[in-house]
């Protein structure tokens, strides 16, 4: 199994939301960019989210369109092995730094964790902590995760404040 890494994370001193994924899929990693597979449904789920249409941008612009509505991106794991994308191939894997991350968003009120992996990781993580921020359980935005479009977004409009 090939060792993948996460990627820094896009956050800054006005984040108000940080949104955790579990680790960037091989589409993503080629790309370099967050959310990066075409049917992955992230940039369409978010935009409705803050109300502006990202996924017509640049990939830089989408980042920075982010900050500009309070909200940020990481991933629960810094590297792992994994075999392709499925989280359930992931193996010996080890965390990004979340702690120290909460640390430097003064302003964050809401954690969303992007699917069941990144949830099921990222709480064991915080632990008590996590009971100091609003969690939004959210169904993944992968293609592999089928369920109806509607239905996704119906659970990611709990990410509005």
């Amino acid at each position: 199994m090939t060792r993948k890494r996460s990627f820094p994370h896009v956050t800054n001193a006005d984040t108000r939301v940080l949104i955790l994924g579990s680790l960037p899929g091989d589409a993503s990693l080629a790309h370099s960019q967050y959310y990066a597979h075409p049917q992955n449904k992230f940039w369409e789920l978010i935009s409705e989210v803050v109300g502006e249409n990202l996924r017509a941008m640049e990939y830089d612009q989408r980042l920075l369109a982010l900050l500009t509505h309070g909200v940020g991106l990481w991933d629960v794991i810094a590297e792992a092995r994994r075999t392709g994308s499925l989280d359930s191939n992931i193996a010996d894997h080890a965390g990004n730094d979340l702690a120290g991350m909460l640390d430097e968003l003064p302003q964050l009120t809401t954690i969303g964790f992007n699917g069941g992996t990144a949830a099921k990781l990222g709480l064991k993580v915080l632990g008590e902590r996590a009971a100091q921020y609003r969690i939004v359980l959210l169904p993944s935005s992968s293609p592999a995760h089928t369920m109806a479009y509607a239905k996704k977004l119906a659970q990611w409009l709990n990410l509005r404040m």
